[in-house]
């Protein structure tokens, strides 16, 4: 680092999908401090996705303390104090990260964007919690100075990997049929998944199925239902998602943040929703996505799914 550079920090702690969409951001903080050190503090699981992405020079993990753990709080106040930071962009915008400015008291406070209260360059915006969050990033950043800054889709074209392993043949589509175990009402039925599964197929589309170790469940009883899937449930990472959605014939899948990583690839992409989430506030962003809600999401009929699929070019 030069004598004239200046250490900068980014705040984002997950979770995928808001990872995914504050790539965005990070791309204008990158090149509007390009002679600057940037230093990411994130959690764990997207730390390789960050290394990958190679907008940060350094990385930190946060481990998210808990109000009891005084010796973790202590090293991250140590962390952020001794880190002679110039200026913080907040793009986690919680009231964990906005706290976080607290801790530089009694001073002297870097510069920061974000919601903290007193900070230097407060987003300020009433509306902001009716916004998009790719909207609101890029005018929390026009607001810091970064005249540049669009909702652009997230460049996730650093992410490549060699999925010849998976043993997937094209034509494929790929079904993501988790999100989170906590948020049962994000997910639509896993036998309307299996119906659709079992339409492509019938249209010479194999239905490859993703999700993470834990939803081998889900994935399981669909292929139970549709034995013409192919479950990859538990093998692939990020990059894998990335490679396989660039030649993916179309994605289906709840609001979850692997759909966020398939959409940005350009993949075409039906999203599904519920009254649990608003896709005008945060759904995938990309050249081919479409957003489907209702409230139950059950609701959703699989007929609509298709016609969804065939707007989209990818049915015929």
């Amino acid at each position: 680092m030069s004598e004239s550079a200046r250490r900068i920090l980014v705040i984002k702690l997950g979770a995928l999908g808001d990872f995914v969409q504050a790539l965005t951001p990070s791309a204008y903080i990158r090149r509007y401090h390009q002679s600057d050190e940037i230093m990411l503090l994130t959690t764990p699981p997207f730390a390789d996705l960050a290394r990958a992405s190679r907008l940060f020079d350094d990385i930190q993990l946060d481990a998210r303390p808990k109000a009891y753990q005084l010796f973790q709080w202590f090293a991250l106040r140590r962390f952020l104090r001794e880190g002679r930071f110039a200026r913080v962009y907040d793009l986690q915008t919680s009231d964990r990260s906005s706290f976080y400015y607290r801790l530089f008291a009694p001073g002297p406070y870097p510069e920061w964007s974000g919601i903290a209260p007193a900070c230097s360059h407060p987003h300020a915006n009433p509306k902001r919690d009716l916004m998009h969050t790719l909207d609101r990033q890029a005018e929390q950043l026009r607001l810091a100075g970064i005249a540049a800054a669009e909702a652009r889709t997230p460049d996730v074209s650093f992410l490549q990997a060699d999925v010849s392993r998976l043993g997937v043949g094209s034509p494929y589509a790929l079904l993501v049929p988790g999100g989170a175990a906590h948020r049962p009402g994000k997910r639509w039925p896993l036998e309307r998944f299996a119906a659709i599964a079992t339409e492509l197929a019938g249209r010479g589309i194999a239905p490859v199925l993703l999700g993470v170790a834990a939803e081998g469940p889900l994935t399981g009883r669909i292929r139970e239902l549709c034995p013409a899937a192919i479950d990859i449930a538990g093998r692939t990472g990020f990059a894998d998602i990335a490679a396989l959605a660039r030649n993916a014939a179309c994605a289906l899948g709840n609001d979850t943040g692997p759909m966020h990583l398939i959409a940005a690839t350009g993949c075409p992409s039906v999203v599904l929703f519920s009254a649990e989430s608003d896709p005008a506030l945060c759904a995938p962003r990309g050249p081919r996505v479409t957003a489907l809600r209702r409230d139950p999401l059950a609701g959703l009929d699989p007929g609509d799914v298709l016609g969804a699929l065939r707007a989209l070019g990818v049915v015929s």
